[in-house]
């Protein structure tokens, strides 16, 4: 009866609204690699920091450089999505999953399927031109030899958001709006260290935090339920 597996199990069948907040950790089993852990993203060797290649600064000065890494690492056209992305949309599709609040980029939760998904980040999947605003998808990317360029002229851009750059108010509210009315808050595949997206969990009011996590959080002596095991066995194993 105490089985942390049997608890989420019970925690899900009994509600019928249920948010999910996910990070790196919820897409690292479909083969996309995380930021901060020994082999992520920031750990990796490059002539600037990732974290500078990944600002609107570098962005702007260095363009080409930063289609250089955003094609060798960020892109990752062939992921699929995993357990946890189906898992939750299926959830979703029975209607007691209300809203899957994101730190990824990856678009994968979409392409499980998924509908009310909150990007905090953005989207890889998504780009646009900075003069005119036409939007594109990831071929335009793909295809280009180097700086995707708009027709008109302009520079295409990742609708995602860098660093130095805020993220969008109307996600930050839908998300913020989604956690606080939930009954049970299912947070997955984060360490809840990245700011400010990690501090929307104080909204949560409900009496189910569960965390889904190899590694210890911030919130973990607030949680209900604690799961060390992989996020697609965990929740694919609930329905």
């Amino acid at each position: 009866m105490n089985d942390p597996h049997t608890k989420l199990r019970e925690a899900i069948n009994e509600s019928d609204n249920i948010v999910f907040f996910g990070g790196a950790g919820v897409s690292t089993e479909s083969g996309i690699p995380d930021f901060r852990s020994e082999d992520g993203v920031y750990n990796m060797k490059y002539p600037y920091p990732p974290e500078t290649i990944l600002s609107f600064t570098f962005f702007k000065q260095h363009t080409s450089e930063f289609y250089q890494f955003y094609r060798d690492k960020m892109l990752h056209p062939n992921a699929q999505p995993n357990e946890a992305h189906l898992a939750l949309a299926e959830l979703e599709r029975r209607g007691k999953l209300k809203a899957i609040v994101t730190q990824n980029v990856d678009g994968l939760h979409h392409k499980a399927g998924s509908v009310n998904v909150l990007e905090l980040h953005g989207s890889r999947g998504r780009y646009y031109c900075m003069s005119c605003k036409k939007t594109y998808g990831m071929d335009v990317v793909l295809e280009a030899e180097d700086i995707p360029t708009c027709p008109c002229g302009g520079t295409i851009r990742p609708d995602v958001v860098l660093f130095e750059e805020p993220l969008k108010q109307s996600i930050i509210q839908g998300s913020i709006q989604a956690i606080r009315e939930a009954e049970v808050l299912i947070v997955g595949g984060t360490s809840l260290n990245v700011y400010p997206a990690a501090g929307m969990i104080q909204y949560y009011k409900g009496s189910q935090l569960i965390l889904i996590n190899k590694s210890e959080t911030s919130y973990d002596r607030q949680a209900n339920i604690i799961i060390r095991d992989p996020i697609g066995e965990t929740l694919g194993g609930v329905l």
